[in-house]
């Protein structure tokens, strides 16, 4: 496996959001989630009759590394579709979660709102090597910052949900784990405070100069769609992606604090005067993340959009091109377009697309450069304690053998 996957995986798992025992008592997260246990579990695997013996292994690795949570799988190669899930829909409870579950898919927004913006530049709306300042010159961004650098995060912008310092300490933004977090589930938050508060911070290097992923980035360019618009980021996507690609079961909720349709839990975990507690954090108010990683979807929505955009259904010829034009991060075989990222999981075999990680579940939407082979999943972590290392750096490895066997692999 190569070095990119796991670590693009590890940063999710470890809290690059936006991103264990029983239950903890007394701060527990009342739910309202569907009753699963109604649902005909022979829908479970789809293709029962088929051996896929390798990526079975792999997906019962992830499940057994999930420390009580579970995972749904959808992948397309040369045998066709294949659909399962693995582990448990509620922490280390009897049923599995099913393939066609909803789930908080994190960063796998930024593909969508890059695209959204870059149908604007088809449009001849928006340019890409202008400045941001332009667009949005309340807020006096460095002018050296242009749209292209935003969704290519070489801007230089603090991180709003935090940044690892030199001494791999994190220098915090808003409150995103433990109780601080826990006390903030419901807060509704606003973008213009996300850029504010980074706008506050110094810049980590010169516009331009590098790269650093910062979802500060893709919060200015969901301003940018409304300014350009007239309409929230929101409505556009719906307009210009969901509703053409029939994308029924995906949303981008707001303030919404439900997941709307079947779906399992996920879980914050931490300590609190050194006693481990760990919440149901199902229902939340996911404007915290916003454009930079509040959507809802399904595998199958995923994988409808990734078809259709690598397909150049969603983009002019040229915009794709420039979707496409990928640049290092300074990751060993991992390389980063305009909202999708470029990675080699194993030596002649790279894909193209995006991961999302939330406070409970860690999220996948990748297809080869040829669409010939495509793999989504998402995990609903059960007890996984960010600050558990080793925990975090198993699960992670499980995910990346089970994304490299699902698009690299011959079974």
């Amino acid at each position: 496996m190569r070095r990119a996957g796991s670590a693009v995986l590890l940063a999710a798992v470890l809290g690059a959001v936006v991103g264990q025992p029983a239950m903890a008592s007394g701060s527990a997260v009342e739910e309202s989630a569907v009753d699963q246990s109604a649902v005909d579990q022979s829908a479970v695997d789809q293709s029962a009759g088929r051996s896929r013996t390798e990526l079975r292994t792999a997906l019962g690795a992830v499940a057994d590394a999930s420390l009580g949570g579970g995972i749904v799988l959808r992948v397309n190669d040369r045998r066709g579709e294949w659909t399962s899930s693995a582990g448990s829909a509620e922490l280390y409870g009897p049923v599995k979660p099913l393939p066609g579950n909803r789930f908080r898919a994190g960063s796998i927004t930024k593909s969508f709102v890059a695209t959204t913006v870059l149908q604007l530049v088809g449009e001849g709306k928006v340019a890409l090597d202008k400045p941001i300042a332009d667009y949005l010159p309340r807020f006096g961004v460095d002018r050296r910052i242009t749209v292209r650098m935003l969704l290519q995060h070489r801007s230089g912008l603090f991180n709003y949900t935090g940044e690892p310092r030199a001494d791999g300490t994190i220098e915090a933004g808003i409150p995103l784990w433990g109780k601080e977090y826990l006390d903030n589930l419901f807060h509704d938050y606003r973008a213009e405070e996300h850029v504010r508060l980074a706008l506050s911070k110094p810049a980590r290097f010169e516009p331009g100069a590098k790269y650093s992923y910062s979802n500060t980035n893709y919060t200015l360019l969901g301003l940018l769609i409304e300014k350009i618009t007239g309409t929230d980021y929101a409505t556009q996507v719906e307009k210009r992606i969901f509703r053409p690609l029939g994308m029924r079961d995906t949303s981008l909720p707001g303030s919404r604090t439900d997941i709307r349709g079947p779906h399992a839990h996920g879980y914050l975990t931490f300590k609190q005067d050194g006693k481990q507690k760990v919440v149901d954090i199902t229902r939340l108010n996911a404007s915290w993340a916003g454009a930079a990683g509040e959507i809802i979807s399904t595998t199958d929505d995923l994988d409808r959009f990734i078809t259709a955009l690598l397909g150049g259904k969603l983009l002019k010829p040229q915009q794709l091109k420039e979707m496409r034009s990928f640049t290092e991060t300074g990751a060993p075989g991992s390389r980063i377009g305009l909202g999708l990222f470029e990675t080699e999981f194993a030596p002649g075999c790279t894909a193209v697309g995006h991961t999302g990680g939330t406070q409970g579940q860690t999220s996948y939407m990748y297809s080869r450069t040829d669409g010939s082979r495509r793999v989504e999943f998402s995990i609903n972590h059960g007890a996984l304690d960010r600050e558990d290392t080793p925990a975090a750096q198993r699960i992670a490895e499980a995910t990346t053998k089970l994304a490299t066997t699902a698009l690299c692999g011959k079974d």
